[in-house]
């Protein structure tokens, strides 16, 4: 399997909001020397944002964090990506994920066989699963470009790469919140695992990496440091740096926090954003 081309060892999320100011924010980011720039699956309310932050940036890759295939078919995404590989070749990544339901598997094999049948294909070096169990992963490696994965520790992710292979793309996103108060940054971080904790992946994926029923239930501190960078910016950088020497090609910052602008000026001064 041939990994993504283009991906640098930092990408960053971009926050979608209502109004067309994420356009100009995309634009920033692209500035400031990020490899990637990834949209929030949960916020992609029509395939058009993803053409709009393509046509606002200039060369940099965008990725998406992830399409649900049990929201948009897979004519549309095949039709998404026949447009934009005629008007910016190469730069869309198809990030693709669920549906959350029992025995997802197939439901993911058939729509993938479906983006191979379309007229152009979408092709497997150019889309990647969000994958956290190894049968996803295994799935991710055999009919993608590789794994996205979401709230692992370093010993997951080297995990991750043993069944991925030293040849398929390793993404990590990684929540953060940049603050030095413990309370604060930590409850911030529970907002999102409060919900991702009900979802049945996750919390069978918290059980695999050696959380116990409690840390799940109560969301534990320990729970919390272990899957959420946060601290100054240095504390976040040292986080970025353990998943990329675990194996991870690509982490991907997403600042949980009311100041994502700073985060991403801060980082931008200390992380190697491109290979």
């Amino acid at each position: 399997m041939t990994r993504i081309e283009g991906l640098g060892p930092v990408g960053i999320s971009l926050n979608i909001t209502p109004d067309e100011t994420y356009l100009d924010e995309a634009a920033r980011l692209e500035s400031l020397g990020y490899s990637a720039i990834w949209l929030r699956g949960g916020q992609i309310d029509s395939l058009d944002r993803i053409t709009a932050v393509v046509r606002a940036t200039d060369s940099i890759p965008v990725a998406t964090g992830i399409i649900p295939v049990d929201v948009y078919e897979s004519e549309a995404v095949a039709q998404l990506h026949a447009d934009l590989q005629t008007t910016a070749p190469d730069r869309f990544v198809v990030g693709l994920g669920g549906p959350q339901v029992p025995r997802p598997l197939r439901g993911l094999n058939e729509y993938l066989d479906r983006l191979d049948r379309s007229a152009p294909p979408v092709p497997a070096e150019r889309r990647i699963l969000a994958a956290l169990g190894p049968r996803k992963l295994e799935l991710a490696r055999d009919r993608a470009a590789g794994a996205v994965l979401l709230l692992v520790t370093p010993d997951y992710i080297a995990e991750a790469r043993r069944i991925l292979g030293p040849d398929a793309t390793l993404v990590v996103s990684l929540m953060t919140v940049l603050g030095t108060d413990a309370a604060q940054a930590r409850d911030t971080a529970r907002v999102p695992l409060r919900f991702l904790s009900g979802v049945g992946g996750y919390a069978t994926n918290f059980v695999r990496m050696g959380f116990g029923a409690d840390d799940i239930a109560g969301l534990s501190d320990r729970l919390v440091d272990d899957l959420v960078a946060w601290g100054d910016a240095d504390a976040i950088v040292a986080r970025v740096h353990s998943h990329l020497a675990a194996g991870a090609d690509h982490v991907v910052v997403s600042e949980l926090g009311e100041e994502p602008d700073e985060v991403a000026r801060q980082l931008a001064r200390l992380l190697p954003l491109r290979a």
